[in-house]
């Protein structure tokens, strides 16, 4: 296979819309596969992982190549529910073009509009296919137009379905697809629809004789254009982003499938026509996905430049490592195929390399590193744990052999909470996670929501003394301070100052008091979280020459601590978050309202943008653990947000209430 034969495509859109049975489609009609199954069946090719055959939904992207008239198509069949939207960022930094599929009876979804997006941003060609057309009420010509006020006309429909319902119409080529079951038969436009498709065509020629001035040129001595023009006008204006195809299709019958894959040939450009693409260059790789289950370890890679073949040594930039090549597979869903090489361009399966997805491996003497790709921070947290006891290794290991296929989640082990915390971008991709830790690790799991890393300070100025004397026969403890305790806000660590005169306690014993001091913060008087801000002065005290040691200083320390902060009138800090939510105008209202009267956030500033406002705000973290869940209720999954970290401030009276009682609840507890 040479790289021009190559084509890379993406299917992306809202769940359910036809995507993993279009995927099928191409398999079946192609003869890469004797029958055709079904997602509700639990037997397609893409959908293959345990959990996605029993929630009947896609989780991970996975590749189907089909063979078409002399080229390979490597189709990858993604996500749409955006829980998993890491998993579609990672298959576009393979592909060439996104295919985004509507319903014909929804229409313009939002899975639809993010996908737009994705592609925008990656600055991709995308062409859209309307699925389902065999669905009642269903209404191509409705979506087309759909498209057409939100993007422009820049769209534009080059397959129709014929109105029959038995095939469409392939306007390029002027040739009506009709489906039977197994079979397309490729043959003239029906009478009955060749008044519409000579208006739809004329229509076509002009977008696509836009494409180029040549072809403009040429269109306007003739007013025609001729198939090859047509062709070469809206791959250009494809890889221009200037032409939008629109297809139809009715997967579940075939309808369309022949003329969408003739479609991919004709207008998808093949790598070489990208730019990063070198088939004569040192080898080059992207590895765009891992997989990591009971058939093995494999690790996708694009052939961005050169060829690579089985006994081939190459680079891991990361990893600063060099490892020989073993077998190279194409992938079929979980069906492994082994290969000698595969060209630039192309998509080959690597086995049991110990890289990671986003790694970049090339030949050693040329060492290049290409950029990392871009998730969205993980904006839900949870606290996992396993329901039997001694058995948390078991969930981190396997949390870690996980995000080897799935870098957007992270799991970070609290020290101050005591709790390992799992992010993610939403509820649904943890459940699955939780799910594959038992299916695969056997290790059951329960989630609670992770606790806040709330903070104490003082704000009054106290004095205070710590005696501690010990006499059990022998050589005893002693040692006796008085500590000033004040507010500071230069730091957060303890500021620790002594003024001692006449050695009433020796120099010697200062690093001991500090030390007891330090132990001591880590621990507040209200709820047990540590103490920031704090200024301890050491000013006074006595020792005795025999029974006074380090740790009988350090004790006294403490002791003066646990007598001087009660009284110091200590509040409770909470950290405070810098929100920036975009979500569409008609939103605007009901988000102001659930940030400033739910969250008791204060709103700073907005920002307007193509439809779009972005919100942006100071809230308390505390009450943003279920934002990601409440945000795509009220948008219906339009709006996106970050949250970061910005600083501590004073919790309200209540809320200090609260968290004590929770603090003392726990404590009972354990």
């Amino acid at each position: 296979m040479e790289t021009k034969n190559i084509r890379n495509i993406a299917l992306l859109g809202h769940g359910n819309s036809g995507k993993t049975s279009l995927a099928e489609s191409m398999l079946f009609i192609t003869g890469a596969v004797d029958r055709m199954g079904k997602v509700t069946d639990g037997n397609t090719v893409c959908d293959y992982d345990a959990e996605e055959i029993k929630r009947q939904i896609t989780i991970s992207s996975s590749v189907a190549p089909v063979s078409y008239a002399g080229n390979k198509i490597n189709v990858l069949d993604c996500p749409g529910y955006f829980d998993f939207a890491g998993d579609v960022l990672c298959a576009l930094r393979a592909v060439e073009a996104g295919f985004i599929l509507l319903t014909a009876k929804d229409g313009l979804s939002v899975g639809a509009e993010r996908s737009w997006k994705y592609l925008k941003a990656a600055n991709l060609p995308a062409a859209f296919v309307v699925s389902k057309a065999d669905e009642e009420h269903g209404d191509y010509f409705a979506v087309v137009e759909a498209l057409r006020a939100k993007y422009g006309s820049i769209v534009a429909p080059v397959t129709i379905p014929s109105s029959d319902g038995k095939g469409v119409i392939d306007l390029v080529h002027n040739v009506c697809y009709t489906s039977n079951g197994a079979k397309t038969v490729k043959g003239a436009v029906p009478a009955a629809d060749a008044g519409h498709v000579e208006d739809l065509r004329m229509e076509l020629m002009e977008t696509a004789a836009g494409a180029t001035e040549e072809l403009m040129e040429k269109f306007f001595e003739t007013m025609e254009l001729e198939e090859a023009d047509m062709v070469a006008g809206i791959k250009a204006g494809m890889k221009e982003r200037s032409v939008v195809p629109v297809f139809a299709s009715a997967a579940m019958l075939n309808v369309g499938t022949e003329a969408l894959l003739q479609g991919i040939v004709d207008y998808v450009p093949n790598p070489a026509e990208m730019d990063g693409i070198d088939p004569n260059g040192p080898v080059l790789g992207f590895v765009f996905k891992t997989v990591s289950d009971q058939f093995g370890k494999y690790s996708f890679v694009k052939v961005m430049k050169g060829t690579i073949t089985s006994d081939l040594s190459l680079r891991n930039v990361r990893a600063s490592s060099t490892d020989k090549l073993g077998r190279l597979y194409t992938a079929a869903g979980k069906k492994m195929t082994e290969v000698k090489d595969a060209c630039c361009g192309d998509i080959v399966a690597v086995g049991k390399m110990d890289w990671k997805t986003g790694d970049t491996v090339c030949d050693p003497k040329n060492e290049v590193e290409l950029p990392a790709i871009e998730i969205p921070e993980p904006c839900y947290s949870v606290a996992i744990a396993p329901k039997t006891k001694g058995q948390d290794d078991k969930v981190a290991t396997g949390l870690a052999r996980l995000n080897e296929e799935d870098i957007s989640f992270s799991l970070v082990n609290n020290a101050e909470t005591h709790q390992m915390v799992i992010s993610g971008a939403g509820d649904i991709q943890v459940d699955v996670l939780c799910a594959k830790l038992k299916s695969r690790f056997g290790v059951d799991t329960e989630l609670k929501p992770a606790r806040v890393a709330y903070r104490e300070k003082i704000k009054g100025r106290v004095e205070a003394h710590g005696r501690h004397k010990k006499q059990s026969g022998g050589s005893g403890q002693f040692g006796d301070v008085w500590v000033r305790f004040e507010p500071q806000d230069e730091s957060d660590e303890m500021i620790f100052a002594e003024e001692v005169f006449g050695g009433s306690v020796p120099k010697n014993f200062f690093p001991s008091v500090e030390k007891g001091l330090r132990n001591a913060v880590q621990k507040g008087v209200l709820a047990g979280y540590p103490l920031v801000g704090l200024k301890a002065t050491l000013y006074d005290g006595s020792y005795h020459p025999v029974d006074s040691n380090d740790m009988a200083f350090q004790t006294a320390a403490r002791l003066a601590y646990q007598d001087g902060i009660p009284k110091a009138k200590p509040t409770i800090l909470e950290p405070i978050g810098l929100l920036q939510v975009t979500i569409p105008d008609a939103n605007l209202g009901d988000i102001m309202s659930d940030i400033s009267s739910k969250r008791r956030g204060t709103v700073l500033g907005m920002n307007a943008e193509d439809g779009m406002q972005t919100v942006e705000a100071e809230v308390p973290m505390a009450e943003m653990g279920s934002y990601t869940i409440d945000l795509r209720s009220m948008t219906q999954g339009r709006g996106s947000f970050s949250l970061k970290f910005i600083r501590y401030e004073e919790a309200p009276g209540n809320v200090q209430q609260k968290v004590i009682e929770e603090a003392k609840a726990l404590e009972e507890k354990e």
